[in-house]
């Protein structure tokens, strides 16, 4: 599962562990980005504090695993770069799902070599809060499922305006990452701890 997780919450965790489910995955690996293309760097906690904070919110489910695998890369992390990496690791016979939100997905054709993609893996594109799914290029379509889940409706983008504003974010995200997040006074957070 790829992402920024800036901070990963329960929607991350309850997609992860309903596409687990509907596909019968034997693990998922969330792959915190070191920078991605696509996003700006407003607001971003540093690598090391997304990967330690995804790292908290996963430590209880053994069907989860953090990869360091694009922090340790460093630099602008590409899905293509990482796939190929994985199939590397295990095994070319391996089949692989990348899940991320249904935004990112959207920006496919814009992706280093996504021509390539489809030989490479199969994508599982979840909605987001706001973001209406829209038809991919039928060169794509063969390729990605695209899940609503309702669990979503919890952003990162809400949890930092919400910590920036000194509101409380419990029940957002996991309590260990929540008092990471207070611990380091990442995204600005006012609240007293």
């Amino acid at each position: 599962m790829g992402g920024t997780f800036n901070p990963i919450h329960y929607g991350h965790l309850v997609a992860a562990e309903v596409m687990r489910d509907r596909f019968k995955l034997d693990k998922v690996i969330f792959v915190p980005s070191y920078h991605t293309p696509y996003k700006g760097k407003r607001d971003l906690a540093s690598s090391s504090h997304r990967y330690k904070m995804a790292k908290l919110a996963i430590e209880n489910n053994g069907y989860f695993l953090v990869s360091d695998i694009e922090i340790e890369r460093g630099g602008r992390s590409y899905t293509r770069d990482t796939i190929k990496e994985f199939k590397k690791r295990f095994g070319k016979r391996t089949k692989l799902f990348f899940i991320t939100g249904a935004d990112a997905i959207a920006q496919m054709p814009k992706w280093k070599r996504a021509k390539e993609l489809p030989q490479l893996c199969e994508f599982i594109a979840v909605s987001r809060p706001g973001f209406k799914l829209k038809k991919l290029s039928p060169k794509y379509q063969k390729y990605t499922h695209l899940i609503e889940i309702s669990a979503l409706a919890i952003s990162s983008t809400d949890i930092r305006k919400r910590l920036k504003g000194g509101k409380t974010i419990k029940y957002l995200l996991p309590e260990k990452v929540e008092k990471y997040i207070y611990r380091h006074r990442l995204y600005d957070s006012r609240r007293a701890r």
